[in-house]
């Protein structure tokens, strides 16, 4: 199991588009991704989950990532919200 912990920069959040660039790169994986908030977790791979977080500019998330491509998908996910959050 590989975790890491990302305060979101982005103005707005994670809104409608950013969840669903998240869904579509966490997709492909065979490891469940799961984002967590200190209220609420969710699976990074279902879009209604990953809205429903409510995540705000500032929220610390915490992402885990368990599975047969745990490595790849920790370092890609890594990736994608230094990138685009």
């Amino acid at each position: 199991m590989k975790t890491f912990t990302y305060t979101i920069t982005d103005a707005l959040g994670i809104h409608a588009r950013p969840a669903g660039l998240l869904v579509k790169a966490a997709t492909p994986f065979q490891s469940e991704i799961t984002l967590e908030t200190p209220a609420k977790k969710a699976s990074a791979k279902r879009m209604m989950a990953v809205m429903g977080l409510g995540v705000k500019q500032g929220t610390e998330l915490k992402v885990t990532v368990e599975g047969a491509d745990e490595e790849e998908a920790a370092a890609a996910m890594e990736a994608f919200f230094k990138e685009n959050l």
